[in-house]
């Protein structure tokens, strides 16, 4: 039998390996971009093309290679960084030149132009799915310039489940913005498609922080400064009133690395505990510093999961850390307990006359024990006799109700007017409730109400979400867009990222019912919204509707319009909190069962639910 293990060519293990690191154009951009600031860049430029699909180019003006690193850089597992398994622990830099490189190698057309600064000749190699087409001297800039041409280009498959081209540009910007947050003192540039998106000269971080985020975000910082043995902890906080109801602007940063951590994430919300509004998330850019052998950064292909080795007294320090600049910024209220002078106690006025003590009454005969004695007993209200003058106002009172609702009957229903003597006043009550709908809110989240085989429980933000859409629905079918005009427009600002999106979905909208104009530099103005909206801010269904397509998994481009207004429902319908009157609930419970779907949100997720009587019985036993 012959042998069935073989070992893969290198270009196979590349195409492999460039799976765990290349997901998409926004990988290759981290890599090159990371490689360009450890070679000690102090300028990075990044062009794209069609969302880096047809071209992504990144230049720096580094310390540059020699022909035989610049060779070497595309081999497998060469590093100028790590000379032995102990230096894995001790890890400062980003990435090394050949960490990522032949990965790119093997996916793509890539041409390298390098030179060091001491030399006058460069070098340039082309290399076209890990096959070297041609190295040779050249004359060019200082530094290194990387071009990456026909991304996926040997991988079909890889290629078809590439997104749309401003999801794919949305997750290159995010990537820079990442990377540029860490590297203040380094000027980045990024232009797609010769439209300069970002041009970020070298700022502190708080300047930076209003240049990727808006020029409204760095007034709502609070600094964080707190140094320890063990971490020491920087950056900016953002103020409680500010906090929004979606992720997009919480970032961490370890040895000006980013990274994602939910546990250090709970510590941050635990910090704002009893001062956030309802559902909300603050805003944060916290940077660590922490010695390198006591992280792991290789337990993910993309290092942004870290391992620490002292989570737990992290976390605490975090906390403590993000608990006393809100309490120096006078957001958490406090006692200050050092504050200078003595406390000023009123005297009384001069006509008071003498000052006597307050006089307590005391009954010496009062025996609590004899209160106890009136309760012991249970009494017996079937075999307590009637008070008969009781019952005799009782049926004067009665008497007179039923005479004046008798007046008060309409004569178109003559029928009304009498009453069966032989039916009593609470049968009667009795069918009045059973014929009308008993609902009610129960914790501001869901709507209950008894059906006859027990009771339904129906999610009341979702059930918005739902009528939502099938009425935006309805207006994409007949294209008769409804729209409310403002009578104070709303002008607001974007970061780069957001404007790109909103863009994207300008046309949909404007089917939907909104009136959006693009001012330019990022800015946006809304003249118009949809006239089935009842919001009083059209602004926070805009962020709203941004952060949810952000953070949809579908591709905007197939079936957009439909995609769209399920985004827009889902960030237009009423929040868990919201109190509804008797009026609203019983609109919703209509309307939702006017929809053709009503038991599934958009999204897939169920509406309601019937609870049914034999589990309230079985409880009950």
């Amino acid at each position: 039998m012959p042998d069935i293990i073989q070992l893969l060519p290198d270009s196979v293990a590349n195409q492999i390996a460039a799976g765990e690191v290349i997901q998409r154009p926004a990988s290759v951009v981290k890599e090159l971009v990371e490689n360009a600031i450890d070679a000690g860049a102090s300028q990075i430029k990044i062009n794209l093309k069609d969302a880096g699909r047809t071209l992504i180019q990144v230049s720096d003006n580094g310390c540059g290679m020699s022909d035989t690193d610049a060779r070497m850089a595309f081999e497998r597992h060469a590093t100028s960084k790590i000379k032995e398994a102990n230096d894995l622990f001790e890890i400062r830099t980003m990435g090394f030149r050949g960490e990522a490189l032949a990965s790119i190698a093997a996916i793509a057309d890539v041409e390298l132009h390098t030179c060091q600064h001491d030399q006058e000749i460069g070098t340039f190699i082309h290399i076209n799915g890990s096959k070297v087409i041609k190295q040779e001297a050249t004359s060019c800039a200082c530094g290194t310039n990387f071009m990456v041409k026909n991304l996926f280009f040997n991988v079909p498959a890889r290629r078809k489940f590439l997104k749309a081209n401003s999801t794919e540009l949305k997750h290159v910007i995010t990537e820079v913005q990442r990377i540029a947050l860490a590297n203040s003192d380094i000027s980045f540039s990024l232009i797609h498609n010769q439209q300069t998106i970002y041009e970020l000269g070298q700022d502190n971080i708080r300047k930076r922080i209003g240049i990727l985020f808006g020029k409204n975000s760095t007034q709502n910082l609070i600094p964080v400064n707190t140094e320890t043995s063990l971490v020491n902890i920087t950056g900016y906080i953002g103020q409680p009133k500010h906090a929004r109801k979606t992720f997009g602007e919480q970032f961490f940063f370890v040895n000006k690395r980013y990274m994602r951590h939910s546990f250090f994430h709970k510590a941050v919300m635990q910090a704002y505990e009893k001062i956030l509004p309802p559902d909300s998330i603050p805003s944060y850019f916290l940077f660590f510093e922490v010695k390198p052998e006591s992280i792991d950064i290789n337990i993910h292909p993309t290092k942004t999961e870290i391992k620490f080795e002292s989570e737990s007294a992290i976390w605490q320090m975090i906390r403590a850390s993000v608990r006393e600049s809100l309490g120096r910024h006078n957001v958490v209220p406090s006692i200050d307990f050092d504050q200078a002078g003595s406390i000023e106690i009123p005297l009384p006025p001069k006509n008071a006359g003498e000052i006597r003590p307050p006089e307590i009454e005391i009954d010496p005969t009062y025996n609590p024990f004899e209160e106890e004695k009136k309760f012991t007993s249970i009494p017996d209200f079937a075999n307590t006799p009637p008070d008969n003058k009781k019952a005799q106002y009782w049926e004067k009172l009665y008497r007179d109700f039923a005479q004046e609702e008798e007046e008060e009957a309409p004569e178109e229903f003559p029928n009304e007017k009498h009453i069966n003597q032989e039916q009593s006043p609470l049968e009667i009550k009795h069918e009045e409730q059973h014929n009308s709908r008993t609902c009610f809110q129960f914790k501001n989240k869901y709507i209950l109400t008894p059906v006859k085989s027990g009771l339904m429980v129906i999610d009341q933000k979702r059930a918005h979400e739902r009528i939502l859409f099938e009425n935006f629905m309805a207006v994409i079918a007949t294209n008769e867009t409804v729209s409310q005009q403002q009578l104070f427009p709303h002008t607001f600002d974007l970061n780069p990222a957001d404007a790109e999106l909103l863009r994207s979905v300008l046309d949909d909208l404007k089917v939907l019912g909104f009136d959006i104009r693009d001012f330019g530099n990022n800015s946006f103005i809304i003249n118009g919204t949809p006239g089935m909206l009842d919001n009083s801010s059209p602004l926070e269904v805009i962020e709203s509707l941004l952060e949810d397509i952000k953070s949809s998994a579908t591709d905007l481009k197939e079936k957009a319009r439909e995609n769209v207004a399920a985004s827009l429902a889902r960030a237009s319908a009423i929040s868990y909190g919201y109190a509804m009157k008797l009026e609203e609930i019983n609109q919703l419970i209509d309307q939702l069962f006017a929809c053709s779907t009503p038991n599934f949100s958009p999204s897939g997720k169920q509406v309601l639910t019937i609870m049914p009587i034999e589990h309230f019985e079985k409880l009950l036993k």
